[in-house]
């Protein structure tokens, strides 16, 4: 048989029979959906390493169709801290929910790297959640092939980091508008975040007091 070794974070698990489970695993080289045959019995050494939150080491092998077999697994890294936060949890729950739905459409191998930079950015509870969330969003929207235009407002003229914006669910941008919520200092971050990986982002100091501004402008550019 045919074998691939891969890194997989788990999207879905589905109870087959009596103690199989079908899976939906996200990989850096794409989607793959699997039969983990046997994963529910007591004493299975797959049932381990396909948890959610969490990055595993894989072998996959060879299944009837596209539907393939999982031969063995190995748990590399389980994000604990975000099943101890609710609301980092649920925000967990709903990112796997959005990337298994978009990536079923685009899959794309860049949908891996997302899902472990937001895994790492929920468990790491000194980063702000909504400096995640806002990541994400932006992230996402751009996988998606809609990336937030962050050098020109509505009517194609030049961001001035002087001027004042808000965003424009219908122009789907930036619309300057007298006494908008969004400032200079609000783009720049924007920009920075949509540019940056978490990780640095949160090494910037000084930007809580913007943050939520941020977030409400790139979830509704996400619009989901």
């Amino acid at each position: 048989m045919k074998t691939t070794t891969t890194r997989a974070i788990v999207l879905r698990r589905t109870n087959y029979g009596e103690a199989d489970r079908i899976l939906q695993l996200l990989t850096p080289e794409g989607r793959r959906s699997v039969m983990a045959r046997g994963v529910r019995k007591q004493k299975s050494k797959l049932a381990g390493g396909i948890e959610l939150f969490a990055v595993c080491d894989v072998v996959l092998g060879e299944g009837k169709g596209e539907l393939g077999i999982l031969i063995s697994s190995r748990l590399v890294h389980f994000y604990r801290h975000i099943i101890e936060d609710y609301d980092r949890l649920q925000f967990g729950y709903f990112v796997i929910q959005q990337v298994t739905k978009a990536s079923e459409n685009v899959d794309e191998p860049e949908w891996f790297d997302l899902m472990s930079e937001v895994l790492m950015g929920l468990d790491a509870l000194t980063i702000p959640l909504s400096l995640t969330q806002t990541w994400f969003y932006l992230k996402f929207a751009g996988l998606l092939g809609h990336q937030l235009n962050l050098e020109i407002d509505t009517n194609g003229q030049k961001l001035d980091q002087k001027r004042t914006y808000r965003y424009d669910i219908g122009e789907q941008g930036l619309r300057e508008t007298p006494n908008g919520e969004i400032t200079g200092d609000h783009i720049k971050l924007l920009r920075l975040i949509s540019t940056r990986s978490i990780k640095i982002l949160a090494q910037i100091g000084g930007v809580n007091s913007i943050l939520q501004e941020c977030l409400q402008v790139a979830r509704e550019h996400a619009a989901i």
